[in-house]
């Protein structure tokens, strides 16, 4: 009945120009960008070619990439940085680059961050908080990548009040 539509395999002049327009759309990492050029059907010489064109011409940056994604990861999805470290880890991003990536978080910010979802999600709790509450809240911040001492701390300031 319906048969399976084959992807058009893309030349590799046509594969640059289609990765140079998603790079100047928004930040990707060499990982992702391989994955969809072989998606495309390009062969591995022509992928290092493109990625090297691309990164030559400082389409792609992977230190540039790191620190865009963990500014939004932290700020606008209110990730940790245990879960940011994990999702940069599954993209092959190098070590050291995660690291420096996550120097420029701003501490205050971070945990104000923490501080506003425990206090949102224990609006939902009876008070006062009981020993399940809590413990709820602590899983609830290691879910979300946060640190085990700063969600603890965290929780201990919000049940004294």
């Amino acid at each position: 009945m319906f048969s399976r539509l084959k992807k058009k395999e893309l030349r590799p002049e046509a594969a640059l120009i289609r990765c140079e327009e998603l790079c100047a759309r928004a930040e990707q990492c060499e990982f992702e960008l391989r994955r969809k050029l072989s998606g495309w059907g390009i062969g591995e010489e022509d992928c290092d070619a493109i990625i090297s064109s691309l990164t030559r011409r400082r389409f792609l940056d992977e230190n540039r990439y790191a620190a865009a994604f963990v500014r939004d990861k932290y700020r606008f999805a209110r990730w940790g940085r245990r879960k940011i470290t994990m999702a940069m880890q599954q993209k092959r991003i190098d070590p050291d680059t995660i690291d420096e990536a996550l120097g420029q978080i701003d501490e205050d910010e971070y945990q104000a961050i923490l501080s506003k979802l425990l206090t949102m999600k224990a609006r939902t709790m009876e008070r006062p908080l009981s020993y399940g509450d809590r413990t709820k809240l602590f899983r609830y911040a290691l879910s979300r990548g946060f640190e085990s001492g700063l969600a603890s701390s965290l929780i201990k300031k919000l049940t004294s009040r």
